[in-house]
């Protein structure tokens, strides 16, 4: 059976798209391992770990703060400031609070992207 990557139906979608320089957002393992293509630009430490902290200690528990919302919105904004041209959703839980109508930047969401991949490749 052919393998889908989740790396590549994003890589996928961010050449659709046209983008240049997608930001990444996920866990801290995640973004400092080697999953996604070096080029793509990662937060600051201390932004990877906020990050990491809202999804492991909040979202996986079901916690949805605005406070949070509002850091995560920050952390995109630093990634916008840094040249980003859109951000990918990395971790599942990202996109239970952000998404095209709250984010700073426009919006790759890994699993969704991966969901149609698998979808495409089965019809």
């Amino acid at each position: 059976m052919p393998w889908l990557h989740i790396a590549d139906a994003v890589t996928e979608d961010v050449t659709r798209r046209g983008f240049s320089r997608p930001g990444l957002t996920g866990t801290r393992w995640l973004v400092n391992s080697d999953v996604y293509p070096a080029e793509y630009a990662r937060p600051i430490a201390a932004d990877r770990d906020e990050v990491n902290r809202i999804i492991m200690d909040e979202l996986v528990q079901g916690v949805f703060k605005p406070e949070s919302v509002s850091s995560l919105q920050q952390v995109i904004g630093h990634l916008r400031d840094d040249g980003c041209d859109s951000v990918i959703l990395g971790c599942t839980e990202l996109s239970l609070v952000i998404d095209k109508g709250n984010s700073p930047l426009p919006v790759l969401d890994s699993t969704r992207l991966l969901a149609r991949a698998a979808l495409r490749q089965a019809v």
